[in-house]
């Protein structure tokens, strides 16, 4: 039954793996926008939007056959699932060793399936503050580009969103162009799995 309810959203892993190129596709249109160029950073992960919770639930059960749970943590009042490909998903320049898999929250999205992907800005940084002026060195065209991302339809959002046990601070910028997302952070998810379990 699960796998068929997988099926119909067009959410089996299979399905979702060869949605990735068109999905891939927007995400290049996202960053040609920032004029950011992320061929040389780590594509740390990839994060599917379900809206509902017996999906949720499937989608996790069929993704273990081809990853190993990584961890399993509240964050915001519902679980987010991390777990690591058995073999990276490979598309463009980029190697992705893990999906990221929240349970729905309260918040319905307009569109299952891939929403974000998530690279790492590698540097020792302590404030919000101080990994946006990090980012701005490496990508000096974004900074001249800033205060008009949303007159281009770029919706940009900072946070800092942590688990309970998290000893890292992963500080966060997200910016949102027509459906998809991508996040730049300074340590990839492993490392903040890690400092949970240390």
């Amino acid at each position: 039954m699960s796998s068929l309810l997988l099926k119909q959203q067009q959410l089996e892993p299979q399905q979702l793996i060869n949605a990735l190129p068109s999905f891939m596709k927007k995400i290049q249109a996202l960053l040609d926008v920032l004029e950011i160029d992320l061929t040389q950073y780590q594509a740390d992960h990839i994060a599917l939007r379900i809206n509902d919770r017996d999906v949720a639930e499937a989608a996790h059960q069929a993704w273990l056959q081809q990853a190993e749970e990584w961890s399993n943590n509240e964050i915001n009042g519902r679980p987010i699932i991390a777990l690591g490909f058995n073999q990276a998903l490979t598309i463009n320049d980029w190697s992705i060793e893990c999906l990221e898999l929240p349970y729905p929250g309260d918040k319905s999205y307009p569109q299952q399936g891939w929403e974000h992907v998530e690279w790492v800005i590698p540097c020792d940084v302590d404030s919000q503050e101080a990994f946006l002026e990090y980012v701005f060195k490496t990508f000096p065209s974004l900074k001249d580009k800033w205060d008009n991302l949303a007159s281009l339809g770029v919706k940009v959002k900072q946070s800092c969103p942590s688990g309970d046990a998290e000893r890292i601070a992963n500080y966060t910028v997200a910016f949102k162009y027509q459906g998809v997302c991508i996040k730049l952070h300074p340590h990839s998810l492993k490392a903040v799995i890690e400092s949970e379990q240390a």
